[in-house]
């Protein structure tokens, strides 16, 4: 397959990649999946591979690749149909580590990054807190500087990784008087006496461990503080169109394994004689989904493009966010209709997709404020620059 984003090598990697998941990854998904949690030895299979180091600089063990391999390893992880599982794996990659990545010290990346890209550790991020979500400046838990160390109180929610994680890249006020200006990144060992989590039982991502975490006078070595203090909302802010984009990539992909799994079943479904795929009904509906799933796609390696040249994208990661996520989750409601009463039934995988599909427009910022972003750039002329330390 031609492409003018993807080479030969990276069509190699696909490659290699989809049948690392095929051999390593998909006999055991039902597995986890009932568990409601994935076993330890896999993040040290990803390890050896190099797949949590590929954005990663190679000093500390990763691969320095362009962003493209990010999107063939997000691509294929939708294709195991376990949005908990690709979520595990993509939250300690392109949310934790990510933040190590470009924001860490020498010294917490010898002892978190490095970890990290060997799936020794397992990290998560902690932002969204139980009394507000897209809210960042109104964050409540607090981060009081004692000597050498600093006093964690407070409480995060919807945390990926957070039951699993060794660490967490967390958010607290370090000067609750300043706003978002007294926001500080902390990297805070999960083991830490004072931290408890307590673990959400969701509608889907069912593999994956989703925690409400608290603080309670938990203490942190002062080293371990990201950058400076009042750093903390810049630094967040910053990493949100990549989070955005990945979730944008995330739906796109699902929705073209949805549609791959129902056109094969389309054309083995008979009914009065001819298969399914024949009705010209099912057909035209088929084709919008498709249609609308590669318009997103073409879109979304469009923003990847510019992205990879630096460019800062965050309208353009807000919009495949935004319409992504939507489509998706339109795609898994047609393509599960198209299956029927079998597409009630746990034994076909629509029933996953559709329920794993549902947190598309939630997570990572709701698709309505998300509307809001993009409306107070194209209607208010408001300019989003890269955020300077």
């Amino acid at each position: 397959m031609q492409s003018m984003y993807f080479t030969e090598e990276h069509q190699l990697f696909r490659e290699s990649l989809r049948d690392f998941l095929a051999k390593e990854v998909i006999p055991h998904i039902n597995k986890w999946e009932a568990a409601g949690s994935i076993e330890r030895f896999i993040w040290k299979k990803f390890g050896e591979m190099g797949y949590f180091g590929l954005a990663i600089d190679e000093t500390y063990g990763g691969l320095g690749l362009d962003l493209f391999y990010t999107v063939i390893f997000l691509e294929e992880l939708q294709r195991v149909n376990s949005g908990g599982f690709a979520a595990a794996m993509w939250a300690h990659s392109y949310l934790a580590m990510v933040h190590l990545n470009k924001n860490a010290t020498h010294e917490q990346k010898l002892a978190y990054l490095t970890p990290s890209v060997n799936g020794e550790k397992i990290g998560c991020l902690g932002v969204t807190e139980p009394f507000g979500g897209s809210d960042v400046a109104g964050m409540r838990t607090t981060a009081v500087k004692d000597g050498e160390t600093y006093i964690i109180n407070g409480s995060k929610t919807f945390i990926t990784n957070g039951v699993c994680g060794d660490y967490c890249i967390l958010a607290a006020k370090t000067d609750p008087a300043s706003g978002n200006k007294g926001i500080s990144l902390f990297i805070v060992d999960l083991d830490s006496e004072g931290i408890s989590a307590n673990k959400l039982n969701k509608l889907g991502w069912h593999a994956s461990d989703t925690a409400e975490l608290a603080f309670d006078n938990v203490r942190v070595p002062a080293s371990n503080l990201m950058g400076s203090e009042g750093l903390g909302f810049t630094l967040i802010m910053e990493a949100f169109a990549l989070e955005r984009l990945v979730m944008g990539i995330n739906a796109h992909a699902r929705a073209e394994y949805a549609l791959e799994y129902a056109m094969q079943y389309m054309s083995e479904r008979e009914t009065f004689g001819k298969t399914i795929n024949q009705y010209q009904a099912l057909r035209h509906k088929l084709v919008d989904g498709y249609a609308n799933m590669d318009l997103c796609k073409q879109y979304n390696y469009g923003v990847v493009f510019k992205m990879d040249k630096g460019e800062y994208v965050v309208k353009e990661a807000t919009i495949s966010k935004l319409k992504s996520t939507e489509m998706a989750d339109k795609v898994a409601y047609d393509c599960l209709q198209f299956l029927g009463g079998y597409g009630y039934i746990e034994d076909y995988p629509m029933a996953r997709m559709f329920r794993d599909s549902r947190l598309g427009p939630i997570g990572g910022g709701t698709s309505e404020i998300l509307k809001e972003i993009i409306a107070k750039i194209i209607i208010d002329k408001k300019e989003y620059r890269v955020p300077k330390a």
